[in-house]
């Protein structure tokens, strides 16, 4: 009441209606209320990250509210006019100057409602199981890119923003996260061998178990099966020595500078790495590449990153690098906007091509069988099942954590999994991400926290959204 150089304090807001009530009920003098309008948000905290919220002065904040703010916000109308000494416009005045208002777009989503609900449902529940404290998910059309849903937890309901202390919960960890992603890059690793020409599907090597490069040793997770050992089982048994013997052969037969430079032009040219993908969101990661040609220990560095460490991506880049490579190489932007609509007229959004001839038709055919053979074999450590009258495939990732002074956290791993399900073609894609979950050993990141979440995820879009099974 004391305040100075003010007209009026504003004592609180988002009062209920109970609220009001009792505040008008005393009839103090000097104290009144007003009207506001808000967003609403019917469903909760569905898809809130992907959404994001309206403030308290109206601006569109974190998402779609952001990043659409002024197409979803329209234009106020306005009145100039001559008065009266009373403020009544004169209306036989030519100097009056009226603006309509003009309402803002609706936005259409390609997210699936109950999709969306099923991913956030599955994805809490594997989380909780491995006592993980968060991760995300998502699920997307590899045929031209569309978002169908899209998951993180822990998530936050927008309609009570302001109830969130730690504001990064609002951020989208799927699309502004990038991570050392770990064995999932490699499938794009044999992908880019067997399209190089170096490999293919049936060849065999000699793996002694280990491979030593600038004097330093790496090993493999697993015992060699057998010896020789096929491509297929480099991806099966997740063979960090398979992945390094395909990067030998870029380079005709050792990790050199031409071997580093094809490599480097498949993650970055062909698979988008290191760069945004565009998608119609905010605060997207662009992730990292290193340099093939400058730097310390190039040799090492790129063999690390022939089976996901050394580099960082986000899920969602190595998603639509994965489509990319599954759809028969062409690489579409990513996106969640379906169609805009104002004034009566819609406008769709057209699936946008960044890239052709990721891999060739052939190499996408193998990769296909490749991780469908994958899963096949490895299913019941997934957790996960097999469906007859459908092709279903997937790679897992479990990877190291930097520390900030250098080196990697011990004990402690990221999982990553990535899988398709169709019938005569991929026609869902999923990628999950488990953040430290508290399971013992390296590679249960992977194969016992990510992986029976993608086998939820493929018996909920086998049983509920139409996979179309196969025709022979």
């Amino acid at each position: 009441m004391k305040a100075k150089n003010s007209r009026y304090v504003i004592l609180a807001k988002r009062l209920s209606e109970s609220q009001k009530s009792q505040i008008t009920s005393l009839k103090l003098s000097g104290v009144g209320l007003q009207a506001l309008d808000y967003r609403t948000y019917p469903q909760g905290s569905l898809a809130a990250q992907l959404l994001g919220f309206v403030n308290n002065d109206g601006l569109g904040t974190y998402g779609l509210e952001q990043k659409f703010n002024q197409d979803l916000s329209g234009t106020p109308g306005m009145l100039k006019a001559i008065t009266d000494a009373s403020g009544v416009p004169l209306a036989a005045s030519r100097d009056n100057i009226q603006l309509d208002p003009k309402a803002g777009q609706d936005l259409t989503l390609t997210i699936d409602i109950s999709m969306q609900k099923g991913l956030e449902s599955i994805l809490q529940k594997g989380l909780q199981k491995v006592k993980s404290p968060s991760g995300s998910a998502l699920i997307i059309n590899p045929n031209d890119g569309a978002i169908l849903a899209m998951a993180n937890w822990p998530s936050f309901d927008p309609a009570h923003y302001f109830d969130i202390s730690d504001p990064s919960k609002f951020n989208d960890p799927a699309i502004s996260a990038p991570l050392e992603i770990g064995s999932v890059m490699k499938v794009l690793t044999v992908s880019a061998g067997i399209n190089q020409g170096v490999i293919n599907s049936n060849t065999t090597y000699h793996d002694s178990g280990s491979a030593t490069i600038d004097g330093f040793t790496i090993k493999n997770v697993h015992p060699i099966p057998s010896d020789p050992v096929s491509i297929g089982d480099v991806l099966r048994y997740s063979l960090n020595t398979g992945a390094i013997f395909t990067l030998k052969q870029m380079g005709g037969g050792d990790i050199n500078q031409k071997g580093r430079r094809i490599w480097h032009d498949y993650m970055t040219d062909h698979f988008q790495l290191g760069k945004k993908t565009g998608i119609d969101l905010p605060n997207e990661g662009a992730g990292s590449i290193p340099d093939p040609d400058n730097g310390y220990g190039l040799n090492l560095q790129y063999a690390n990153t022939a089976f996901g460490q050394g580099m960082t991506a986000t899920i969602l880049q190595i998603a639509a690098a994965y489509a990319a490579v599954l759809n028969g190489g062409t690489y579409y932007r990513p996106y969640v906007v379906d169609s805009r609509s104002t004034d009566g007229k819609t406008h769709s959004t057209k699936p946008q091509v960044v890239a052709k001839n990721v891999v060739s038709t052939q190499t996408s055919a193998q990769i296909r069988s490749l991780m469908q053979y994958v899963f096949e074999q490895n299913h019941s450590g997934y957790s996960s099942n097999l469906h007859a009258g459908y092709i279903i495939g997937g790679k897992t990732g479990t990877a190291q954590i930097p520390q900030p002074s250098g080196g990697y956290k011990t004990n402690v791993y990221n999982g990553t999994f990535l899988g398709y399900v169709g019938g005569d073609k991929p026609q869902y894609l999923a990628a999950v991400v488990v953040n430290t979950p508290d399971l013992p050993g390296y590679d249960s990141a992977g194969a016992q926290a990510a992986a029976p979440i993608f086998g939820s995820i493929e018996d909920m879009l086998i049983n509920n959204f139409g996979v179309i099974p196969k025709t022979h």
